[in-house]
């Protein structure tokens, strides 16, 4: 039974989660919004009416590679979104603000998140190595190895939920407040980011039937030294 929900959460979540994300932004991208604002314009007046005039608003290459570079102090926007009038371009530049917000307020998932980054990049890349050898070589010690550098990525990927959440919180609650969308819009804006959402928590629970896995695979190798 626990090798079906996982296939079905590794294979079928994700695809629907993508799925979402593409027939919302798709969707919602070809709305304008009645307030004519870009992107762009949508970042920069949030921004400014939070008081973070230091925070850069840039444009960066790439589909929806929206992101906020808490190093640089930058909103980096898609083309797309950057130069669009779109209810889904003024949700995700919200959004991404919304991380700025964040930032500057301190935000203790998104600090501890920073903080996370090289632990789950180091183990992202070396945990494989320790677990397809220990698994192959039947040495429990490596896999074990394996296990626990795997375990850093997987908590970074359940520490990123809050911060997505919450940032896409204060998208919601900043384009209402400052007018920048329409009660119409306010709904689609929100169908935009609760899809993206889903994607994160796509990611964490493959993330974690991966690592329940491999825990299976350890007790089983354990069992059998016994």
């Amino acid at each position: 039974m626990f090798y079906l929900i996982y296939f079905a959460i590794i294979m079928i979540i994700p695809l629907y989660a993508q799925s979402k994300v593409r027939s919302a932004y798709s969707k919602y991208s070809q709305v304008y919004s009645t307030s004519g604002m870009t992107g762009a314009e949508v970042a920069r007046k949030i921004l400014d009416e939070n008081g973070l005039y230091n925070v850069a608003v840039e444009e960066t290459p790439g589909h929806l590679s929206d992101h906020y570079d808490p190093t640089a102090k930058t909103v980096r926007l898609s083309t797309d979104n950057y130069y669009g009038h779109s209810v889904a371009g003024t949700a995700v530049a919200a959004h991404e603000v919304g991380h700025a917000i964040q930032d500057a307020k301190d935000y203790n998932f998104m600090r501890v998140r920073h903080s996370l980054v090289p632990v789950a990049n180091f183990g992202s890349n070396m945990s494989w190595v320790f677990v397809l050898i220990g698994i192959f070589a039947q040495m429990s010690n490596l896999l074990l190895l394996g296990i626990v550098l795997m375990a850093a990525g997987v908590l970074f990927q359940l520490v990123t939920l809050p911060v997505e959440f919450d940032a896409s919180k204060r998208a919601m609650q900043q384009i209402e407040a400052l007018g920048i969308v329409s009660t119409d819009e306010y709904g689609q804006a929100r169908k935009v980011l609760n899809a993206a959402a889903l994607t994160y928590v796509a990611a964490a629970a493959v993330a974690v039937f991966e690592l329940l896995r491999l825990v299976l695979i350890y007790t089983g190798m354990q069992r059998s030294d016994d």
